[in-house]
């Protein structure tokens, strides 16, 4: 319902007949809409970041390895649900700071632990600076946001989400091309 509806659009009553409890079951684990709307955020935000955890890099080359990571994160996040938790994220971010705060954090550090993983697995078998321990993480986020950022703005601005995942590979293959190109150069991590 918080993702169909935002916070103010749904009801507890709503969301006790969706989850067939009654009212009063609700309340007794939730002091109030804005602790069930934070735990529903908080558990969701837990749930798709764990699922990066699945992720395995398949390939023989280093670019057919880190384009399998960036494909299943993106097919991973570019799904309605996704998208909708983030958007309420985003809309309610003025009335709870301090959730949009934590969901943003959550979801980059635990991101971006989980593809620092990967890569090591990666760096095991191409010896780039940038996927050393000790710059990995960085080399990580900075792989998120070249992959992500731009497939989930459009998501979030309205954009078909049929055609964007149609437009997973040509973009993942184009970012994994430049983001080689500035590891091998030195410019990431």
């Amino acid at each position: 319902m918080f993702l169909k509806r935002g916070f103010e659009g749904a009801s507890v009553d709503e969301i006790a007949d969706v989850a067939r409890a009654g009212k009063p079951t609700i309340y007794a684990r939730f002091p109030g809409k804005e602790a069930l709307f934070t735990a529903v955020m908080t558990r969701s935000v837990r749930e798709i970041t764990r699922s990066f955890e699945s992720i395995a890099p398949t390939g023989a080359t280093i670019e057919e390895r880190l384009a399998s990571i960036a494909i299943a994160i993106l097919r991973k996040v570019l799904v309605a649900d996704m998208v909708g938790l983030i958007r309420a994220a985003v809309a309610e971010a003025r009335r709870f700071p301090d959730l949009a705060a934590s969901v943003r954090r959550m979801a980059q550090e635990r991101g971006s632990e989980a593809v620092a993983h990967l890569l090591g697995e990666i760096a095991e078998s191409d010896k780039l600076s940038a996927l050393a321990a000790d710059r990995r993480d960085a080399t990580a986020r900075h792989f998120l946001q070249m992959i992500l950022l731009p497939m989930l703005m459009r998501a979030l601005f309205g954009e078909r989400l049929t055609a964007l995942r149609a437009e997973i590979a040509p973009h993942v293959a184009q970012t994994v091309a430049f983001f080689l190109a500035a590891c091998r150069q030195g410019g990431i991590g």
